[in-house]
């Protein structure tokens, strides 16, 4: 609750910076979850973050970038889909391999009924979250806002600032 109006709604205000599959969940569900609480939420953009405001996603996943990721495969017999397959390095370095864990743990997500992070982007604009593509990020790779959903927003660091200074909660996901 803000401290300057205490029947204002409580606000949340997080920083996305990484566009891969597993960590472009977080930041959708934490918003879509908060601004269906009634919170004012704004996601920061920013790095490899700000893909994820593009049109199309197409957000993929990386085992090589997280090498404690266990992959259990989504389909056959119940007793396979409990075990943690480890993944050797060199495997993970295989062309087409980061295709095949992205497949198959979008196989997962659906199969246990997990929203796309398309679908949840899209709550969120329904919802009303703010969408703030971070300006400097968006010149130095050179993003226009054509490049971006029409619901994306632009600023700079010290507006998103303004913004979280006034939040309840602050998260860097």
């Amino acid at each position: 609750m803000s401290k300057m109006d205490p029947y204002a709604p409580r606000r949340l205000a997080l920083i996305a910076s990484k566009g891969t599959l597993d960590w472009a969940y977080p930041p959708f569900i934490l918003a879509s979850a908060g601004a269906a609480m009634g919170w004012d939420v704004g996601i920061f953009f920013t790095f490899y973050g700000l893909p994820l405001l593009k049109h199309e996603l197409d957000a993929a996943v990386s085992p090589l970038g997280n090498p404690a990721m266990p992959m259990k495969l989504p389909f056959g017999p119940p007793g396979m889909q409990k075990i943690e397959w480890p993944i050797p390095t060199a495997l993970m370095t295989v062309p087409g391999f980061n295709s095949m864990a992205t497949g198959l743990m979008k196989q997962l997500f659906e199969k246990k009924g997990v929203a796309t992070v398309a679908e949840l982007r899209n709550t969120c604009v329904e919802l009303g979250v703010r969408l703030i593509a971070c300006q400097m990020t968006m010149d130095v790779f050179g993003f226009t806002c054509d490049d971006f959903i029409p619901q994306a927003e632009v600023g700079g660091a010290s507006m998103f600032l303004d913004y979280a200074a006034g939040a309840d909660v602050q998260l860097f996901v």
